[in-house]
């Protein structure tokens, strides 16, 4: 299994006169006996265990490392000295990365990646009393010691719907995909209308088989009965629909987009998603995270190396008055007043669930435009 440690120690030695009575050689003692080696990480008594479980191996490997790559940073650029984050390989298999950080004194599980294997390590982890603070998105695996720090597409439908209500559209309509996805973007979509006083009037399934999304837009009725369109979906599937939209007749109907949007760039070049609007994370440390990140390890990070810096940052917090050796401070993940990173302020709720605090942007000619910025901490 591969680990990446961040390891500190040195080794001192002093010598030492010996007063010899004359007459007598020096005394026999035998052969020196070397140091005892136990197994696992070595002893420390003045730091914190933290375990970070991402893929280091396998299709995720880039991801991970990424992410790992970024913690570190966290730590040089916090200077903290009284954590020690050590990184257990998932693709190998999380069962054993899960029970090598709990055998290894782990107090706080950073990772895992994927909503899977999250669910794996839930058990253990709790049976050691070992909270997990994963990079997943998926809320379904959150809660009963397990936090989740992904961008969820809920929150993403909850800001920009409410910044459309907020302009003044009161109607709207909804391209939404098959699977899990597509179903809790539009479960957030009905509920945010809901209760803003708007009207969901049409929402359509789709698959990604040839002419799905066509047939989609057409059963959405007629143009002139929504006033915006959330296409639930990635740039590909974004740039493919909204030309047809406009064909159609929703010339003038405004185009939401989820958090998905947020790296995909290529949005800019289609004339049909001028003025679209969706909502993320803010970009604007994330881009000195990136140059950063190229000075030291000549690469682009991922952008979800974010979380993995964000993550060592509350860690650093927290450990300003945990002591070392003793359980995590479970507690203190649900403070109110939340946390700040490179993707701005969040805070988990009771139901272990990052909330963001997220900008709407607009995509324009040229790229992505702030036109409503991220708040920057959380009211009473």
């Amino acid at each position: 299994m591969a680990r990446l440690m961040v390891v500190a120690g040195a080794v001192l030695l002093s010598a030492c006169q010996t007063m010899i009575p004359r007459g007598k050689g020096p005394e026999v003692t035998g052969p020196a006996r070397p140091p005892v080696v136990q197994p696992g990480l070595p002893s420390d008594s003045e730091r914190h265990r933290v375990a970070l479980l991402v893929p280091l191996t396998g299709s995720n490997s880039g991801v991970g490392q990424s992410i790992a790559n970024a913690t570190t940073l966290a730590l040089l650029d916090t200077n903290a000295t009284n954590v020690r984050i050590t990184t257990y390989d998932t693709g190998r298999g999380i069962a054993n990365a899960v029970t090598s950080a709990i055998n290894d004194g782990n107090k706080l599980i950073l990772g895992p990646l994927t909503a899977e294997d999250a669910n794996a390590a839930a058990a253990p982890a709790r049976r050691a009393g070992v909270p997990i603070v994963s990079f997943s998105n998926d809320t379904g695996v959150a809660g009963n010691g397990v936090f989740i720090m992904g961008y969820t597409p809920a929150q993403s439908v909850e800001r920009v719907v409410d910044y459309a209500r907020g302009k003044g559209i009161t109607k709207f309509a909804a391209l939404v995909p098959g699977g899990a996805y597509g179903e809790r973007t539009g479960n957030a979509l009905l509920a945010t209308v809901r209760q803003g006083g708007g009207t969901v009037v049409a929402m359509q399934n789709y698959d990604r088989s040839p002419g799905a999304i066509t047939a989609a837009i057409r059963k959405l009725g007629p143009p002139a009965n929504y006033e915006a369109v959330l296409i639930a979906d990635g740039g590909r599937v974004a740039m493919q629909a909204a030309p047809i939209l406009r064909k159609s007749g929703a010339a003038t109907a405004r185009i939401l987009g989820t958090e998905l949007w947020n790296t995909e760039n290529a949005l800019a070049t289609s004339p049909a998603l001028r003025g679209a609007w969706f909502a993320s994370v803010s970009d604007a440390y994330y881009r000195q995270l990136a140059t950063k990140y190229r000075a030291r390890f000549n690469a682009a990070p991922y952008r979800l190396a974010a979380m993995g810096y964000d993550a060592v940052l509350l860690t650093v917090r927290i450990a300003q008055d945990w002591r070392p050796g003793s359980a995590f401070p479970i507690s203190r993940l649900t403070d109110k007043g939340g946390f700040a990173g490179i993707d701005g302020a969040f805070r988990f709720g009771s139901d272990g669930v990052a909330q963001r605090a997220l900008e709407v942007q607009q995509v324009d000619a040229s790229g992505f435009s702030v036109i409503d910025a991220a708040p920057r901490g959380f009211g009473e």
